[in-house]
């Protein structure tokens, strides 16, 4: 959208929605928000729509889809593939509350709780900016609780040694050290320097049309420094490159390779779980694994890592002494 003074002194307001142009001028410079209003005014008016749940989200994704990362615009659409039509073609003004609550029970039949949940998320953001007034009081599916498996030193050391020789084998490292699977990606040779630092500041990631491009790192904390061995980063010089094959092809590889080994499937992304436990079990100060695994706060540390911040032998020998003389 743009807003534009013309000679006159007045100003006129551009949108584009759906390979269609908009524009309205006024006498005065309005603000984002009374700009948006006078264009979706323009739009029923020239259109005739009439201000569905599904046209708002459309508008919003609009509205948003240069500050907001193109996986998370991407998610949204997905959102709006999720409507049921019944739902998609209720106007916006006349929804609810008990209307949001079929939608969230239709949807919570065949997703899961936290699908259902981020879900909400974005209805509640639609009625934020479209409609103020109406606060949502809508009961959502619990949460489950899952005790995710997290692979032993033995499990990492096994794929790694499968790898080793292979095209996998520097993405995997670098897994290891607490890298997403976007961020290895999007890495290039010049982004090692001289003292073995690798500067993490972009990922590769989906847009909302399913092709990869390059965008800047999930989090300003994850834009961040990580120091890496020598011996790896000799490995890169070497090479040339980091990783040159495709981001499903090392998940494949993985599979194949963990149903070979005989051990339990563990995705990409416990790599870095294990990064996390296993630095906590050296009491690595928490800060630290913060700042290297380019987490914002610790809140994902405490929900997702608590309970396996102990090997099991561990656990075993506190529960030993706690009721030692006890029973």
């Amino acid at each position: 959208m743009t807003i534009e003074k013309l000679k006159s002194g007045s100003y006129r307001v551009k949108l584009q929605i759906d390979k269609k142009r908009y524009s309205v001028t006024v006498p005065y410079k309005p603000t984002e928000k009374e700009a948006y209003a006078l264009i979706l005014e323009r739009v029923e008016k020239e259109d005739g729509v009439k201000g569905t749940f599904k046209y708002y989200c459309k508008q919003y994704i609009t509205i948003k889809e240069n500050v907001l990362s193109p996986r998370t615009i991407k998610g949204y659409n997905d959102y709006i593939d999720l409507l049921p039509e019944w739902f998609s073609r209720l106007d916006l003004g006349e929804i609810r509350h008990e209307d949001v609550q079929r939608l969230i029970n239709e949807l919570s039949v065949t997703r899961s709780p936290k699908t259902v949940r981020n879900y909400h998320g974005f209805v509640s953001a639609i009625f934020a900016m479209y409609r103020p007034g109406f606060s949502l009081h809508t009961t959502l599916p619990q949460k489950v609780k899952r005790e995710d498996y997290i692979p032993s030193e033995n499990d990492v050391r096994a794929v790694l040694n499968c790898a080793d020789g292979t095209e996998y084998q520097t993405f995997l490292k670098l897994a290891c050290m607490g890298l997403r699977r976007g961020e290895i990606c999007a890495l290039n040779v010049s982004d090692l320097d001289d003292n073995n630092v690798l500067h993490i500041n972009k990922a590769l990631v989906l847009d909302k049309d399913n092709n990869l491009v390059i965008k800047t790192t999930k989090t300003t904390s994850s834009t961040r420094n990580v120091p890496i061995p020598e011996s790896l980063a000799n490995e890169i010089r070497k090479q040339g490159y980091i990783f040159r094959q495709s981001p499903n092809s090392v998940i494949k590889w993985l599979n194949r390779t963990q149903d070979k080994l005989g051990i339990p499937r563990f995705s990409l992304h416990k790599f870095r779980h294990f990064f996390v436990s296993s630095l906590s079990d050296k009491n690595v100060p928490v800060e630290t694994i913060l700042q290297l695994g380019g987490y914002e706060t610790d809140a994902v540390m405490k929900t997702v890592y608590r309970h396996n911040m102990k090997r099991e032998d561990e656990k075993r020998k506190i529960i030993d002494d706690l009721t030692n003389g006890l029973f």
